[in-house]
């Protein structure tokens, strides 16, 4: 039998933890992230209120019409675990947030085009009533989109590294 102290937490002696969080606080908390990281890289960004329809952050580039900004978080695991949005849903961007990659449990931003997820994204039959949704999954979001990770200038190529042509990690 496993004796536990009485002041115990599940942090100490071996069990797994319960996140500290609920879902819509997650999902607030990595809005809030999007923009901050926009506004530091020049764009002045700010998080929509809540049942916004459509985005959940609104960006100003200098220059430029302001730019609408779906987010999605999600907790990385691989197999079938998806990200997704509808096909009628106003975006400019999709901002994709993953928490908890690999071994050091960091967390990771894609920013990326409408027309490109638009493109890559999957679809169910179009007679199905799931037609409308499109979809990822969360263990190939770096496969796909690599190249717009951290890519908080809002550039439509995405972040690359000029002198190795690599993606910027």
């Amino acid at each position: 039998m496993l004796k536990v102290p009485l002041d115990a937490r599940a942090f100490n002696v071996g069990l797994p933890t319960r996140k500290q969080y609920t879902t819509k606080q997650m999902g607030d908390a990595c809005e809030m992230i999007v923009a901050a990281e926009l506004t530091l890289a020049g764009i002045p960004a700010l998080k929509v209120p809540d049942n916004w329809p459509g985005y959940d952050v609104i960006a100003q580039p200098l220059n430029s019409k302001p730019q609408c900004i779906s987010v999605k978080s999600r907790t990385f695991k691989t197999g079938p675990a998806y990200v997704g949005y509808n096909d009628y849903d106003v975006f400019d961007w999709l901002a994709v947030v993953l928490l908890f990659v690999g071994e050091i449990k960091s967390r990771q931003v894609y920013l990326i085009p409408r027309s490109v997820t638009d493109e890559l994204a999957r679809r169910d039959q179009p007679t199905s009533k799931t037609a409308s949704e499109r979809y990822f999954r969360v263990d190939q979001v770096d496969c796909l989109f690599g190249h717009y990770r951290a890519n908080f200038t809002l550039d439509p190529l995405g972040t690359v590294d000029e002198q190795q042509d690599q993606p910027v990690t």
